[in-house]
């Protein structure tokens, strides 16, 4: 990936989109290689964190050269790839988290809110601004209501306006806010928190979310007893009840 850089710290894939005399925006060429990046992770990954190099940009989201003299047929290419790059973030096994300084437009914030978590300075701005461009706010935009409530998606999205973190419901975006020289402190704080958990068990909550997100009520809690079920199959599920019966116990 030209512009886009992957490095292991810890337990965590950090994924940086690196051009930031560009804002770190997104190229249509990367889009695949990123997609194998998160669908192909190495043993013992336990979260992938994305941010952006520099102080001025998360990403303005996609290159919009890649929009010039599009043919439905190659639009219909382009909008699938990425597409393919926000569900393997949802539907990845491990915690996913988004740390974002400066801009986070478009696709990038699109991919933010693919995510688990996120972790924002507060100087953090948001938008939708493909409406001004000429094309609609597609993918993973459509979680934005249950973010921001209804009525403001629709002003979002139909302005194409950037929001500062504080012009946004409180809480409806930042998990957790840091000033941009502790950012990846504060990522790697919460992955702490999360990122410790059996993998087995990690893995089936965020499926879990899919499902609840997708399904109606009865259906997700049926899901629900299935997937609880499940993990008795792995023995870390049983090994970790283990551990924990032994710290209570003594």
């Amino acid at each position: 990936m030209r512009y886009i850089k992957a490095q292991h710290r810890g337990r965590a894939l950090w994924v940086t989109f690196d051009r930031p005399e560009k804002l770190n925006i997104v190229h249509a060429e990367d889009l695949s290689e990123l997609r194998d990046v998160i669908t192909g992770l190495a043993s013992g990954v336990q979260a992938i964190v994305f941010t952006g190099a520099g102080q001025v940009a998360f990403s303005a989201g996609m290159n919009i050269e890649a929009f010039a003299g599009l043919t439905p047929a190659r639009a219909h290419g382009l909008i699938g790839d990425l597409a393919q790059v926000m569900r393997a973030i949802r539907h990845s096994p491990v915690v996913t988290v988004a740390a974002v300084n400066g801009y986070c437009l478009g696709a990038a914030f699109e991919l933010a809110l693919a995510c688990d978590l996120r972790v924002v300075t507060p100087t953090a701005s948001f938008g939708l601004p493909e409406i001004k461009v000429g094309v609609p706010s597609v993918i993973d935009a459509a979680l934005l209501p249950a973010f921001v409530g209804l009525s403001k998606a629709r002003e979002m999205v139909l302005t194409g306006d950037i929001y500062k973190l504080d012009e946004l419901p409180p809480g409806s975006i930042a998990n957790v806010v840091a000033e941009p020289r502790e950012l990846a402190a504060a990522a790697e704080s919460l992955l702490d928190r999360i990122a410790t958990h059996p993998q087995t068990v990690t893995a089936a909550q965020r499926r879990l979310f899919d499902l609840w997100l997708n399904n109606p009520l009865d259906a997700a809690v049926n899901a629900s007893m299935i997937e609880f079920a499940n993990v008795f199959d792995s023995q870390e599920t049983h090994e970790q009840i283990a551990r924990h019966h032994k710290r209570i116990t003594g």
